[in-house]
This record gives structure tokens, C-alpha cells and sequence, in this order.
């Protein structure tokens, strides 16, 4: 894995938990403002729109940098529209990094042709 896509995996789980956490927010928001005189929709809708576009424009860099099939790339686009997909996205390309740092040792190594 070269620097580029490691790069772009990791801008990817930056901001997948900040978006999850911000979309779970706005959630709370939304049942506040119908229960009581609390209404922080606006703002949080704003902070939650501007992850949302920036997890996707990190995620179409990302597919285009590994080269995922449509089926990965497909699952970390539904995990961006569930409450909190963010996190399981986060915990799956840290396992996915993780591997392909490992794999990328083990061919300098000349371990495996990996």
C-alpha cells in the first residue's frame, strides 16, 4: 500500500466516527425539539451535513486510491446513512489498514508473495 491510499483509508476513519457521532446527535436534536423548546436542529444539521460531505468525498477517494469492489464500497456508503454505521466503518478499515500494512512488511521482507 503506498502513502497515497494509506493516507485516504485513514482520512476515511477520521471522520467516520466524528459523522456518526454528530448524525447520533442530530437524532437527539430532532426528539428534543419535538418534546421541548430545545431546538438545536439547525445547528447540528449544519455540522452533521458538513461531515456527511466530507465522509463521502473521503470515501470516493478512497475507493478510487484501493480499488475496492462495488460491494466494499457499496457497505461503507450504507454505513454513512445508518446512526451508527460510523463506528463499524471505523473498526473495519483499521482492520483492513492493518492487514495491508502487514502484507506490505511481509513482501519487503520477501516473507510472502503477498
Amino acid at each position: 500500500m503506498d502513502i497515497n491510499t494509506a493516507s485516504a483509508l485513514r482520512r476515511l476513519r477520521l471522520i467516520s466516527v466524528p459523522e456518526a457521532v454528530s448524525f447520533l446527535l442530530l437524532i437527539v436534536c430532532s426528539v428534543l425539539k419535538r418534546t421541548t423548546d430545545f431546538n438545536a436542529v439547525p445547528a447540528m444539521g449544519m455540522i452533521h451535513g458538513v461531515l456527511f460531505v466530507l465522509y463521502v468525498l473521503f470515501w470516493a477517494d478512497a475507493w478510487n486510491r484501493t480499488k475496492w469492489s462495488l460491494k466494499t464500497a457499496a457497505l461503507y456508503f450504507v454505513l454513512s446513512v445508518l446512526p451508527t454505521g460510523g463506528f463499524f466503518a471505523d473498526r473495519k478499515l483499521k482492520r483492513e489498514a492493518e492487514a495491508a500494512v502487514i502484507a506490505s512488511r511481509a513482501r519487503r521482507e520477501g516473507v510472502v508473495n503477498a
